[in-house]
This record gives C-alpha cells, sequence and structure tokens, in this order.
C-alpha cells in the first residue's frame, strides 16, 4: 500500500525516483514500498533502481544463499525457497531488532534473483550516524531499522553530489525510534561496535540446510 501512495505522491510532484530504498530484515518494509514500483519496471514505466539495505550483521540477501529452507528455528513451518544464511543462524543481538532474521521474503527473494532489485548492507554504526545526521536535519528520530536506508539513501545523495548528477532519491522511513532511544544513548556513548557476522559461521548456518530433491 506504501508504494501506490508512493507513486501518486511522486505524481503530485512531478517526478519519479531514480532510486528506490528500504531497509529489510524479512523484507515487508522493503516489499510494501518497492513491490508496485517493480511492477512498473516490468512493464517499461519505470527505470528506477531498487536497493533493499539488510545490516552486515545479518546478510541474508548478500551472503545468504536462495535455497529451499525452514522459515523458524524450530522447523514448524513448510519449507521456502529464500535467501537464507539457514535456520539455526542465531544473529548478533545488533540494535535493529526487525532486522535480526535468517531469512528473507521468498517473493523479495525471486526478484532479487531475477535482478529486479539489489542488495546492500550497512554497519551498525554508520546506520545510527545516519539517523541523528536525518534527526537533526528534519526532526524525527527514525527508527534503528529504519536507519539503515537513511544511510543508504544519504549515500546515494553524496554519490550523486560527487559525481554531479541529479538523482530522485525515494525511501521508506519505516517508523519511529521514540522507544529505541536507550540505543541512541548507547551510541552516543560508545558502547555500540560494528559487527562483520564471520564466514565460518555463516558457512556453518549453512551446512545445517534441509536436503530438498
Amino acid at each position: 500500500m506504501i508504494g501506490l501512495e508512493a507513486i501518486e505522491q511522486m505524481a503530485l510532484a512531478d517526478d519519479d525516483p531514480d532510486v528506490i530504498i528500504a531497509c529489510a530484515g524479512g523484507g515487508s518494509n522493503f516489499a510494501g514500498l518497492a513491490m508496485p514500483y517493480l511492477g512498473r519496471k516490468i512493464k517499461g514505466q519505470s527505470k528506477a533502481r531498487v536497493v533493499a539495505v539488510e545490516p552486515a550483521a545479518c546478510p541474508s540477501m548478500t551472503k545468504g544463499r536462495f535455497v529451499y529452507d525452514f522459515g523458524d528455528t524450530g522447523h514448524l513451518t513448510p519449507l521456502v525457497k529464500m535467501h537464507t544464511l539457514g535456520s539455526s543462524f542465531v544473529p548478533p543481538g545488533i540494535h535493529a531488532g526487525g532486522l535480526r532474521y535468517h531469512g528473507m521474503a521468498p517473493l523479495v527473494s525471486h526478484v532479487l534473483d531475477l535482478g529486479l532489485a539489489e542488495a546492500t548492507t550497512v554497519q551498525q554504526l554508520d546506520a545510527f550516524a545516519a539517523g541523528i545526521q536525518f534527526a537533526r536535519a528534519e526532526g524525527i528520530m527514525p527508527a534503528p531499522e529504519a536507519n539503515h536506508a537513511v544511510a543508504a539513501a544519504i549515500g546515494e545523495a553524496l554519490q550523486a553530489k560527487q559525481e554531479g548528477k541529479q538523482k530522485t532519491i525515494l525511501f521508506n522511513l519505516s517508523g519511529h525510534g521514540h522507544f529505541d532511544m536507550q540505543s541512541y544513548i548507547a551510541y552516543q556513548a560508545g558502547k555500540l561496535e560494528n559487527y562483520e557476522y564471520p564466514a565460518e559461521e555463516i558457512a556453518m548456518a549453512l551446512a545445517g540446510l534441509p536436503s530438498v530433491g
């Protein structure tokens, strides 16, 4: 629905995005904004780049595999084909709880596999720095999850500035951070750190994928 609303709002502004960005943990924020635009892209009505942003500490799209897996650690759900780090993957305690999931929604995984969208990662400290920059500029404190999209949008804007290009960047500010102030306090106190999930631990989790004929 938010994507359909965004299309109407962009039409009122007589503009169309060159880049569409949303954070992605399980995929709902990203899909809500991006899917209507992806429909337009398939029909040749949009040339926008579509970018899903995930934490470097939980990189299901950028370091996972597109295979059949369980959607839960208890293995009670049906097997679905998705980008996954393995259902035994235990993410670190980063301060973006909504993005700490081992897999990506099957439909989001499918459009990534088709090349209709791309995925990138943001480190925790970069996400919070972007959130504070956004709050100072706009007076809105984003949720830690949304900070990942903010960081990617700022990166796109800076790249466009460096290249001397004009870009219309649409991103999803998916939630406020009013209930996440302790995370911001921890960041300001220097208590948070970046975390790159070790390749060997990802390999161990992927080794436990179910066997599908």
